[in-house]
């Protein structure tokens, strides 16, 4: 078996593969990449059994078909210290030793034999397809992942709810601290499953996305597992099991009191007089007419920071604390010159929301308040 290739290309597509690839891993095949040569075409697959990519590569002079399976981390270090230059695999499907040569020399590998690879189950449910532009996977996936809890205790938290109706797509994230909820109102995929998808794929699948791109993603989804399909990659993975809570009944449905200020003044603002924050990082939001005053302290450091930030309000006065990180995070996943924080009472959460949404959006942020 043999075939030939740019080692530059290769290195770009094992390094999207191995993204997959557990450092803890059940069985030790699953610490190789599978080549699969057929043709003139490579099939390279990596797999932590819940998550699968694959990635299809043109070769040149090829010869012969097969499997076989080759080290991630030796394959990866290697191709990193070569230039961009053309290669040749050989593969001795007896021995399972692959010599690789390039201009100024060569290399040897062991390999595994390729059929011991695990394969992708196949469906047992009824499979829903649909499709979607590169860009609404991208924006679905990198507006809400911030929001994704990491705690095992609670895993259905753990991952990007997608709640898919006839007539929209809505992605869900929460830590149980905040809440992110995006609404794509001029997708239609014309059917209802909603699914949560790991954080892991999720991550994965939006690092490989053309993000700029109309390009279709193909889409299929069953009662477990979903696939997504690019031109160049495909990723299958398992759902996160249990059932995702009723988002909307956490989401207040009249805060009154509206705050209009400039994000990035509010943002440079915090940024500053976190510096002087305790440790559990609470600032304290002073609202009056047309100005928030924000202030820290750390009593153990006796250190404080106060900064005043003009704004548009008019509501009655009210002081509210929140997290430093948590209020950062959020304003950095709001893309609008300005933004708007709704409030009802210092103990309730608040809703941030960007001034103007985007055509076709509808990008919501609930951020529970710290007790002062």
């Amino acid at each position: 078996m043999k075939f030939n290739i740019q080692s530059k290309l290769l290195l770009s597509r094992l390094n999207a593969v191995s993204k997959v690839v557990s450092s803890k891993n059940a069985y030790a095949i699953l610490d190789n990449f599978l080549f699969e040569l057929t043709n003139d075409h490579l099939i390279i697959t990596g797999s932590d059994m819940e998550t699968r990519l694959t990635t299809n590569v043109e070769v040149q002079d090829a010869e012969g078909s097969g499997k076989f399976a080759v080290d991630v981390k030796r394959t990866i270090n290697l191709l990193k210290e070569l230039p961009d230059t053309g290669m040749s695999f050989e593969v001795n499907e007896e021995t399972l030793e692959v010599q690789i040569k390039y201009v100024s020399g060569h290399s040897k590998l062991p390999a595994l034999n390729g059929e011991d690879y695990p394969v992708k189950a196949a469906s047992t449910s009824e499979v829903k397809h649909f499709s979607l532009p590169a860009k609404n996977v991208a924006d679905g996936i990198s507006r809400t992942i911030f929001a994704v809890g990491t705690d095992d205790m609670h895993p259905q938290f753990m991952g990007v709810y997608w709640d898919i109706k006839p007539d929209m797509i809505i992605f869900v994230a929460s830590d149980s601290h905040k809440l992110v909820r995006y609404k794509q109102t001029k997708v239609a995929p014309n059917f209802e499953r909603s699914f949560i998808l790991p954080s892991k794929p999720a991550a994965i699948l939006n690092s490989i996305i053309d993000k700029g791109s109309v390009e279709p993603v193909a889409i299929s989804v069953d009662e477990t597992s979903a696939t997504f399909e690019t031109k160049d990659f495909a990723l299958s993975c398992r759902f996160v099991n249990g059932r995702y809570p009723n988002y909307n009944s956490v989401i207040p449905e009249n805060n009154p009191y509206s705050v209009l200020i400039d994000r990035v003044t509010l943002l440079n603002a915090l940024r500053r007089v976190s510096v002087l924050a305790s440790v559990g990082g609470l600032i304290k939001f002073q609202l009056d007419e047309n100005s928030i005053l924000l202030t820290s302290q750390d009593i153990d450091h006796a250190t404080s920071a106060e900064e005043t930030v003009t704004c548009e309000y008019s509501g009655q006065p009210m002081i509210i604390g929140f997290k430093n990180v948590d209020i950062i995070e959020v304003l950095n996943n709001l893309d609008s010159e300005s933004v708007y924080i709704k409030l009802l009472d210092p103990a309730r959460a608040g809703i941030f929301l960007p001034s103007e949404q985007n055509e076709g959006e509808d990008l919501l942020i609930l951020q529970m308040p710290m007790m002062i």
